[in-house]
């Protein structure tokens, strides 16, 4: 973190000078803002994914794009990405855990017959986000369609449900003050709807008419009077009309009006009733770099004129403050990036026909370079009426939609060329989504010299598995337990924790890959304890309900040459496109090169361990005390044993239980390692330790206590190749095996060269139709962008 206070030192040092001599006041605000802003690193993951459309049986591929939150810039904090499907309650039917580097981190989910048909929510967070609103998460809609079970469509309502919304500008009705009230029309999905309506007093006076721009988004002005009740009355395309209130009209306050004036600048006018207003404070941030600070004197009105060069790209919040430094109004702006990543693509043709090779370069422009180096990611995939082009590039999602709450429809919209509709549908979408990822309160009144505390920790060595000490009779937490998490397996590993004051325990994990048997245990004398094994992944879901599936009864056929080609593909090609890439690790035990090391196969076999350990193995001491076996490591500097007991383990399991260990067969060992010294491990100094290893490391059949814990518990995934098959030979090209991919390329970390310049090759399938090429790219320096390009590709003529 001390990189982050130093940056946040910079950029606090780089405003005030920039802006001169500021009040006070003004200071204490920026100050506060920027102690906050240190202290709470903020995290975004945008995901990649190879398509939006699936079926069961087929894999979804994706690359995860890991950045901070303010500058966009990749960043290596969190090592570990939790990634999860959601259905429509919020119910998590698929998890995976992706290893994450500074180049972010890619991977892939096999969607089994299990999953029904519907419209899924995508969603990845880290560790660290936990910490924050799952506003702060990464989520998209995917559609998946299991053709082996009835799609279960929704039945049509006869009345429709839709969310009505109205937002004040500056977040308050004000009596007598003029305000320009945004609304939106939403279904269940958040889907926009077109409508037009009234705005009514209790007389039904029609007051103002109205109508919905984009996306279901409009706005309308007029002046709230005392004691005046006031609705709206909307109606849908289909002559529906739906009645709602306004918001509560509030006696005193504040209102902000935030207009153009002209091309350069920003006009934001205050308007008050309150009785003596003496100032009033404008503080504006950019993904919370501020960029804007300034006060006002005020009786009635004050005006502020904002240089647009002053804000950042993307997102700016700008709120206003009264006299005694509270927040009172807030606005968003939005600043379309100007310099985008440049990514072309060019294909060598425009049509082509099956198995046949396309040559696509991809060049990256301007920005990229060897200083300034960017990673791209491709997909290359079939579109037609029921896959569609996937909504939402990288360069929308990290400019705009992770700064907004909820699911914003069609965000590509927004970062099109600007001209008046855009413009008016930008203006709507940033009345309607006033949000922050902070409470003011909570930066006001956190004194200066004390630091927020925060229950998840960022992983920044690998994944960290949580859990709690408790009493069993009470299910109070137990303190300053020592406790033993292990999996059996090679190498080696075990980790140590002693819970803290809460009784919680945590374990970092190292080398820890694919589906684990977790082994959870305190010492006997603390058995009676109860240990519990978190699920790191979020049980809550915030965005609502994702859209309902829709195919229609014309799309039958799509749906079954679809299901015909993804069955084609797993019968003829499964075993060659399941390939997995397995990470290097360290091979050594925990405790490094032990002292002595025994590989019983060169020894004479004896039928019991008390002979094996008698006979050859010089460090360790076989006693008996009161009819129980006791093992003793001989302390070598001083060549005597030590007093207290050794640490014994199979596998990496500990055991406590000696006799245990002396009635196993010594057939079933391969490897006994001896530390004869002290090993100081975390919380516990060990007074030697003592290993058996099995000779698949799977405990073979020891007997371990009832009353540990054992848990199945999912490791970082193993990553899998992506293949398709080459046609470069005519015995390759004649092959009568059926290729029914409709995915044809997927690369989540394309490489470009020095000039900014990448070639890809690769084959189409016997699937004819329209594909389209989708790279999504992040530079060093947080710039993002995307490109997409279509091709055909017919049947080869007979």
């Amino acid at each position: 973190m001390a990189a982050n206070r130093f940056w946040g030192g910079l950029l606090l040092l780089s405003y005030l000078s920039g802006f001169g001599q500021t009040p006070a006041s003004v200071n204490t605000l920026v100050q506060s803002f920027d102690t906050y802003r240190q202290q709470t690193l903020q995290e975004k993951l945008f995901v990649h994914t190879d398509q939006g459309f699936y079926f069961t049986g087929e894999t979804m591929w994706f690359k995860l794009y890991y950045v901070d939150a303010t500058l966009h810039q990749p960043i290596d904090l969190s090592k570990v990405a939790y990634l999860e499907l959601l259905d429509k309650e919020g119910k998590s039917v698929l998890q995976t855990k992706i290893e994450l580097t500074k180049a972010g981190g890619n991977g892939s989910l096999f969607l089994p017959s299990s999953v029904n048909s519907g419209t899924y929510r995508l969603r990845a967070y880290t560790n660290w986000m936990k910490n924050f609103s799952a506003d702060y998460f990464f989520e998209k809609n995917v559609t998946i369609i299991n053709p082996f079970k009835r799609l279960g469509l929704p039945l049509l309502r006869e009345r429709a449900n839709y969310y009505i919304q109205f937002f004040p500008e500056g977040g308050s009705l004000v009596q007598g003050i003029t305000s320009r009230v945004a609304f939106k029309v939403a279904d269940e999905s958040g889907k926009g709807v077109g409508v037009r309506g009234w705005l009514l007093n209790a007389q039904n006076d029609t007051l103002t008419r109205l109508s919905a721009h984009r996306f279901g988004m409009g706005s309308f002005t007029f002046t709230p009077s005392d004691n005046v009740t006031y609705r709206v009355v909307v109606m849908d395309e289909k002559g529906r009309s739906f009645t709602r209130p306004l918001p509560q009209i509030q006696p005193q306050g504040y209102v902000l009006r935030l207009e153009e004036n002209g091309a350069e600048q920003l006009k934001l006018t205050v308007t008050t009733n309150v009785a003596n207003p003496s100032a009033v404070y404008l503080l504006g941030h950019t993904r919370q770099v501020i960029n804007v600070a300034e006060m006002r004197s005020i009786q009635r009105e004050t005006t502020f004129l904002i240089d647009k060069k002053k804000l950042g790209e993307g997102v700016s919040h700008l709120t206003v403050f009264d006299a005694e430094r509270r927040p009172v109004c807030e606005r968003l702006y939005f600043r379309r990036p100007k310099n985008p990543l440049a990514i072309t693509l060019k294909t060598d043709r425009k049509d082509y026909t099956s198995r046949t090779k396309v040559s696509l370069e991809a060049a990256v422009q301007g920005r990229a370079s060897m200083a300034n180096p960017a990673t791209l990611s491709m997909a290359v995939y079939r579109i037609d009426s029921l896959a569609t082009v996937d909504s939402g590039s990288i360069l929308s999602y990290l400019s705009m939609t992770s700064d907004l709450p909820g699911l914003i429809e069609s965000p590509d919209y927004y970062l099109q060329s600007e001209n008046a509709a855009v413009q008016e549908a930008t203006d709507h979408l940033m009345l309607t989504h006033g949000w922050r990822r902070f409470r003011w309160d909570a930066i006001l009144k956190q004194p200066t010299a004390s630091k927020p505390t925060f229950q998840f920790l960022p992983e920044y060595n690998g994944p960290i598995v949580e859990g709690s000490v408790t009493d069993p009779s009470s299910g109070q937490p137990v303190p300053n337990i020592i406790t033993y998490l292990s999996s059996p397996g090679k190498p080696i590993r075990l980790y140590v924790s002693r819970s803290d004051s809460l009784g919680r325990i945590r374990f970092e994990m190292q080398d820890f890959y694919g589906p684990k048997n977790l082994i959870a245990q305190t010492n006997p004398v603390d058995s009676i304890n109860k240990i519990t094994i978190d699920n790191p992944f979020v049980a809550t879901s915030t965005k609502g309900q994702p859209p309902e599936l829709s195919v229609t009864e014309s799309q039958s056929d799509q749906v079954l040459s679809r299901s015909v080609a993804m069955q084609v593909q797993g019968t003829y090609w499964g075993e060659r496109a399941i390939q997995y890439r397995y990470p290097t690790v360290d091979s050594t035990a925990f405790y490094g090169k032990p002292r002595e090391s025994y590989l019983l196969d060169a020894y004479t076999r004896f039928p019991r361990m008390e002979e094996v350990l008698r006979e050859y193995v010089l460090g360790v001491m076989p006693r008996k005390k009161q009819e129980h076996f006791q093992l003793y490591v001989l302390n070598e500097p001083y060549r005597e044993t030590f007093n207290d007991l050794s640490m014994v383990m199979i596998d990496g399991i500990p055991v406590f239980d000696m006799d245990k260990i002396i009635e196993f067969s010594p057939l079933k060992i391969q490897k006994l390692d001896v530390m004869t010294n002290r090993y100081l491990f975390g919380p516990v100094m060990f007074n030697g330790i003592i290993s058996f290893q099995t000779y698949k490391g799977d405990l073979a059949g020891f007997p371990l206590e009832p009353n540990l814990l054992k848990v199945d518990y999912d490791g970082l995934q193993l990553q899998r190749e992506f293949y398709s098959p080459r046609y470069d030979t005519a015995k390759q090209l004649e092959s009568r095996l059926p290729d029914g991919r409709t995915l044809l390329y997927w690369n989540p970390n394309l490489q470009a060269d020095n000039s900014g310049n990448s070639r890809v090759e690769f084959f189409t399938s016997d699937q004819p139709g329209t594909y389209l090429i989708e790279v999504n790219g992040l530079a060093k320096d947080g710039t993002a962008g995307s490109q997409r390009v279509l091709f055909e590709v017919k049947n080869t003529p007979k």
